[in-house]
């Protein structure tokens, strides 16, 4: 993490997605707590105009809490899903592009856990039939994907998706991805036998 400072060091703005924004000092102080002294910065994106807060320990000192929070894949999640997934929440301010790369993540995983043949609806169709996801995922995909293919065919009767929509798009990849990929690594890493003290 950053240390906190003039200016905060972030990849991406949390509130526009722009790459490596302008965070800008706008107040600062410390605040003691029951948690001990902290020292909070908000910081104001010069493109949006939202602000960011940063607590540190102390002044100039190292970050370890940003709010709201730097969206991130998680590890767990393998490529290409992960970069898709990283890219539609990159590109948020540009909803029908986020949309079809919320579909692309969304493709890749049902890959990447073998549903490779047919067209995407058939295998989302399969993948709930063999209860890899529920009825309701399979549903919330096909919502998504008919929104992408919107966009992908140039359908003169489909009204261009607007950030609400890119928002559902990246909220229902995130979630089969934690689905289908966070949550069954976490469960394996839980259950691995505590290995025994000398």
């Amino acid at each position: 993490m950053p240390a906190l400072g003039t200016h905060l060091r972030l990849a991406r703005c949390p509130h526009c997605g722009v790459d490596t924004p302008n965070l800008e000092q706008h107040w600062g102080g410390a605040v003691s707590s029951q948690h001990g002294n902290r020292y909070w910065v908000v910081y104001r994106c010069s493109r949006c105009g939202d602000l960011v807060m940063a607590v540190a320990p102390d002044a100039g000192r190292e970050v370890f809490g940003v709010y709201p929070p730097v969206e991130i894949v998680h590890a767990d999640v393998p490529p290409p899903a992960s970069e898709y997934l990283t890219q539609a929440i990159a590109s948020r301010h540009a909803p029908a592009g986020a949309v079809m790369l919320a579909a692309s993540a969304v493709d890749a995983m049902l890959k990447a856990k073998s549903y490779t043949e047919g067209s995407l609806y058939a295998r989302i169709e399969k993948a709930a039939r063999d209860h890899v996801i529920t009825d309701e995922m399979a549903a919330w995909a096909h919502e998504v994907r008919l929104d992408a293919n919107d966009q992908r065919h140039a359908d003169e009767a489909a009204t261009l998706p607007d950030s609400s929509d890119a928002a559902r798009s990246i909220s229902f990849a995130k979630a089969l991805a934690e689905f289908l990929f966070v949550l069954p690594a976490q469960v394996r890493r839980g259950r691995k036998p505590a290995t025994p003290s000398a």
